[in-house]
């Protein structure tokens, strides 16, 4: 028989996943029939990111949105893309029974790499898809110091680094 050590946090995270699938189904299916009763989520585009040889090029699915729908920002060194996507039929209009397709203000950021500037970005729509171009940064090399010593004598570290070289 192997004894098994008993976790309790580990009982009180299944708990926890289960109670949170049971919730993430029960709002993901409502499907309301009057849309005074529509349930509202937030519209939030899915990003790729691949990394080339270059730099980093960023995929923003907008369906149904053009370049005027869509802005571009960058503060601190977070890229932020943001805007509005407008729901496409009138809500007066009777015939509605089910509307899949999510609308409404949405807003991401992302870190870009350190050293990059903003100008150096570059950004183009087609087809409903953003793509940004993030050049990576020039790699950074550290910068050897010289360390002078008051006297004008050589420091104590420099003959140490130059007699184990020798070696």
């Amino acid at each position: 028989m192997a004894l098994v050590r008993w976790a309790p946090s580990r009982e009180i995270n299944a708990i926890q996943d289960e109670v949170n699938r049971l919730f993430g189904s029960f709002f993901d299916n409502a499907t309301p029939l009057a849309p005074t009763n529509r349930i509202t989520r937030g519209f939030v585009p899915a990003i790729d990111i691949v990394e080339n040889g270059d730099g980093y090029v960023l995929h923003v699915d907008l369906p149904g949105m053009s370049e005027q729908d869509v802005k571009l920002e960058v503060l601190d060194g977070v890229l932020t893309i943001s805007g509005e996507r407008k729901t496409e039929h009138d809500e007066k209009q009777d015939g509605y029974r089910r509307i899949e397709r999510l609308a409404g203000s949405f807003s991401r950021s992302l870190v870009l790499p350190e050293g990059v500037s903003a100008d150096s970005l570059s950004a183009s729509f087609d087809n409903g898809v953003l793509t940004i171009t993030v050049p990576k940064p020039p790699e950074v090399k550290p910068q050897p110091v010289q360390i002078n010593v008051a006297n004008g004598e050589k420091p104590a570290v420099a003959e140490t680094v130059e007699a184990s070289a020798t070696e």
